[in-house]
């Protein structure tokens, strides 16, 4: 065979058969050599590619054996590499790909390929067929497709299948059972005895497993089939109820082959049929409990039921209907029996209800009335099919009837003898009724009829259009209503009344009746008159008074500004309202300057919880942006019980005195500052004078201590005796320097036990002039529970001052906002005060507390030493950090039982 010509080169007749019968079979021939190349492809598959072996042979980069525009783009890679192996290795050759015949469309072919070797083992030769395979793939697609929608539809089935082997052993659950119970599939595969009774015992509830095994084990015996409902467990551990049932599938001779089982999920309706039965319970209970006699007839009138309740009040059982009968008519009175008899014979009659009214003997020998009411019960087409009745105790209603048209009558007796004109009118305005009282003092004309022409006659003319306007709105609307005017009485004279209007409704909520109360009021629209008089004047005197006043709620919100104040505020009570907002902490934070607004909301806040009368003096923002210096006093007003109603408060314009006493501290503190420093320039003349001399003597016994050390030989002895009195002139500096400290300290006998909050409260009052003038803004935090401790309140008022003082100070050229924040805490049984500022920072943080050391330029240098003396003579330390990025802090902790021991 070529590969040009793609024919046999032999013309023996058995070449030309055996290519014959190639040609004609029932696919594709193919040869090639052991490289991979056609040496022979059969005509019919030339024709089916469009192609010829001199194509089919054709490699390049891309194609290595020039095949690839035949064979579908997804197979061609795992085909080639397929051949590449079988002709590396010489195995056989079996694939299944696509071939694109000559008009474009891939048909499905099994490629299958042999060797044929030389004596030597080599490969010379490749044979293969090519069959197209294309109606058998659709078949299996096909048989996949069907096999997979059968899966589905028992997958799907919204019920439980499953198979049990002949023994019955199962051996499949559908996909929805397998969720149901949480069952892993794998766990089928399982070869486990009594499988069947172990799944009994996971998943089927402890009460039902013992008669499902009894019951599957009795249809594997006998082959019949098995029914049963019993709880199966789902995999969230809730039981539900399942109707389950199984059939045996037998083969030709009748053996049991499988068994095929359903379950039915019927919780709900097993559920349902409990909820009836106790339903049925529940509804006989209550009849039985209910409070009433209940009875039924048949059509023609014969007793079909009695209630028990009923049964027992007579005294009878169940099924003495007849007794029933009997006695329940001789218990009727006898004044009511013959109505009792001809109403229910009428009924049975005509077919209608009845109700009516008897009195029957009780127990006790006495008549009670009742209520008989009965309904008959019909099918569609109308026939009476049963008689339901009940008979009610009405004994107590009717003795309750009788008892209010006595009260009634008794009401109408009090409604004339109250001082208050009645009058009734009808819905659509018919009077209906008038008391005696008010036909006494006005009188109803003959020609008045209703209200319309009674309220035109009685009432002022200038009363007239509003009170008419209101009844009419009210009638209308079906509202109460009130109404105040002068109406005429008999002797014509016009007296105030008020009227109020309240409308009687039935149980539909609809208007029955109109009933209209009339008050003379005369006396109280004359005190009312007197009253709004002295308000006005009252208003006058607050108005004109120099003094902004104010009113507030118990709870502080603003309720009333005089005028003088709302002017001078700028805007009205509720314009400065926000959503979240409480109107008192709005309004303060619109008027209070910022500095002093914590403490404004402080002591306001104390004096709203405490009931104690509130007294302050801060800025105030006037209408134009000015803050005015004011005192602001509020005192509470108190009902009889003691409860405040009402806060009243005054603010009272002091910027003039402020202004006025702040000038005359600052030329009182500049005097006390140079008092200071005159007395201070005089001690520290007093302390050189006694300290110069120890301190003389010091230097020149050093100098004669160098001399006699110096000498040769160095004369020992009296340098020995220089030293001694080196050591004396010291200690007598030092004893001088000790009485003059002892001078800034004092006896703790004027020490007590004071809440140190109470110290830094007065300190900030004393200060707050000084802070608003260096425009400071002071933060003060005082823990809550401090304990108090025995300390000078002089001095520790001192070390506070010093250093609130000196912080200011510090800031005095720091641009932007000052603050200086005041911190207290109890601190390992310690009270620490911390007093921070923004000011440059300290340096030399422990030199700055030496006597006479100083970064002012006309400080002494005492201030800070004078501090430590008295912190460290209450048995505490003070000390000093600087803050990052900036400021510094000084910091006095005063131990508790130290000073409690002082």
């Amino acid at each position: 065979m070529t590969t040009a010509s793609n024919s046999i080169g032999e013309t023996d007749p058995e070449s030309m058969r055996a290519l014959q019968i190639i040609e004609s079979m029932p696919g594709f021939a193919w040869s090639a050599d052991s490289a991979g190349q056609f040496t022979y492809v059969s005509p019919k598959a030339l024709v089916f590619l469009g192609n010829t072996s001199a194509d089919l042979n054709t490699a390049d980069e891309e194609d290595e054996f020039g095949w690839r525009t035949v064979v579908h783009p997804d197979d061609y890679d795992r085909v080639a590499a397929r051949w590449r192996h079988c002709l590396r290795t010489g195995e056989h050759y079996d694939t299944e790909h696509r071939l694109r015949r000559t008009d474009g469309v891939y048909r499905w072919f099994r490629n299958s390929g042999r060797p044929s070797r030389d004596s030597e083992g080599r490969i010379t030769q490749w044979y293969g067929t090519t069959i197209d395979i294309e109606d058998q793939k659709q078949a299996e697609a096909t048989l996949r497709d069907r096999e997979q929608e059968l899966s589905q539809l028992v997958d799907m089935v919204p019920s439980h299948l499953w198979r049990l082997t002949a023994d019955g052993e199962p051996i499949f659950f559908n996909r929805r059972m397998i969720e149901f119970i949480g069952m892993d599939v794998g766990d089928l595969g399982n070869s486990r005895r009594n499988r069947m009774e172990d799944l009994i015992d996971s998943f089927v509830h402890p009460d039902d497993a013992h008669a499902m095994k009894q019951a599957l084990a009795q249809s594997l015996t006998t082959g019949q089939h098995f029914v049963m409902r019993y709880r199966l467990r789902r995999t969230d551990g809730v039981y539900h109820w399942m109707s389950s049932r199984a059939e045996p599938l037998r083969d030709h001779v009748g053996r049991i082959v499988q068994w095929y089982g359903l379950c039915h999920d019927i919780d709900d309706q097993v559920k349902a049929e409990e909820a009836v039965r106790e339903s049925e319970q529940q509804l006989q209970g209550i009849i039985d409990a209910v409070p009433v006699h209940i009875w039924s007839w048949t059509p023609s009138g014969d007793l079909a039921y009695v209630s028990k309740r009923y049964l027992a009040h007579l005294g009878l059982s169940e099924a003495n209907f007849e007794d029933f009968t009997r006695v329940a008519q001789e218990l009727v009175h006898p004044d009511d029996a013959p109505g009792v008899q001809a109403t229910a014979a009428a009924s049975l009659a005509s077919g209608d209800a009845f109700a009516m009214r008897y009195r029957r003997l009780s127990k006790d020998g006495a008549y009670r009335w009742m209520e008989g009411r009965c309904e008959p019960l019909h099918n569609r087409d109308g026939t009476i099919l049963h008689w339901y009745g009940v008979s009610i105790d009405i004994d107590d209603q009717v003795r309750a009837e009788e008892a209010l048209r006595a009260s009634k009558r008794q009401l109408e007796q009090m409604i004339d003898a109250l001082p208050v004109n009645i009058l009734s009118f009808s819905p659509s305005g018919e009077m209906t009724y008038a008391s005696k009282r008010y036909l006494e003092r006005v009188g109803i004309p003959p020609h008045i009829r209703n209200f319309d022409t009674l309220a035109r006659d009685v009432a002022h003319p200038e009363d007239f259009p509003v009170m008419f306007r209101r009844a009419t709105d009210g009638f209308a609307a079906g509202t109460p209503f009130v109404s105040r005017f002068r109406r005429r009485e008999k002797d014509g004279v016009y007296r105030w009344i008020e009227a109020r209007a309240h409308p009687l409704r039935d149980t539909d909520d609809t208007i029955v009746q109109w009933y209209i109360a009339a008050i003379d009021i005369e006396e109280e629209m004359h005190a009312q008159q007197a009253l709004r008089e002295s308000e006005r004047t009252l208003r006058q005197l607050i108005e004109t008074l120099p003094a902004l006043i104010y009113c507030a709620a118990p709870d502080g919100k603003p309720t009333y500004r005089s005028q003088q104040l709302t002017e001078f505020l700028g805007f009205g009570l509720d314009d400065k309202d926000e959503t979240g907002v409480s109107r008192l902490v709005s309004t303060l934070d619109a008027i209070i300057h910022p500095d002093d607004l914590a403490l404004v909301h402080e002591k306001y806040g104390h004096s709203l919880a405490t009931g104690k009368p509130y007294a302050l003096r801060h800025r105030l923002r006037r209408f134009d942006g000015v803050y005015r210096w004011v005192e602001t006093r509020a005192a509470p007003m108190c009902n009889d019980e003691g409860e405040i109603v009402q806060w009243n408060g005054v603010c009272i314009d002091i910027d003039s005195e402020v202004r006025t006493q702040e000038e005359l501290r600052l030329a009182q503190d500049r005097l006390a500052r140079a008092s200071h420093a005159a007395g201070l320039a005089e001690l520290s003349a007093s302390i050189a004078h006694e300290v110069n001399q120890p301190l003389a003597a010091i230097v020149a016994n050093s100098h004669a201590c160098h001399h006699w050390l110096s000498a040769e030989p160095a004369n020992m002895e009296r340098a020995k005796i220089t030293v001694e009195r080196i050591i004396r002139d010291a200690n007598g500096a030092a004893d001088i320097v000790s009485r003059i400290r002892a001078l800034f300290k004092q006896s703790t006998e004027t020490r007590v036990v004071t809440p140190l909050s109470s110290v830094i409260t007065e300190i900030r009052e004393l200060l707050t002039d000084e802070v608003t003038r260096r425009r400071v803004h002071m933060e003060v935090d005082i823990a809550d529970g401090l304990p108090p401790i025995a300390l000078d309140r002089v001095q520790i008022q001192q070390v506070l001052i010093n250093l609130i003082r000196n912080g200011m100070e510090a800031m005095g050229s720091v641009p932007g906002r000052r603050e200086l924040r005041l911190r207290v805490r109890f601190i390992e049984d310690a009270i620490r005060v911390e007093l921070s500022d923004s000011g440059p920072g300290i340096e030399l943080s422990e030199k700055i507390f030496e006597p006479f050391f100083t970064t002012k330029e006309r400080g002494m240098g005492m201030g800070l030493a004078i501090c430590r003396s008295i912190v460290e003579s209450h048995g505490g330390r003070l000390w000093a950090e600087n803050n990052t990025p900036h400021g510094a802090t000084f910091v006095f902790a005063l131990p508790v039982e130290a000073t409690a021991a002082a």
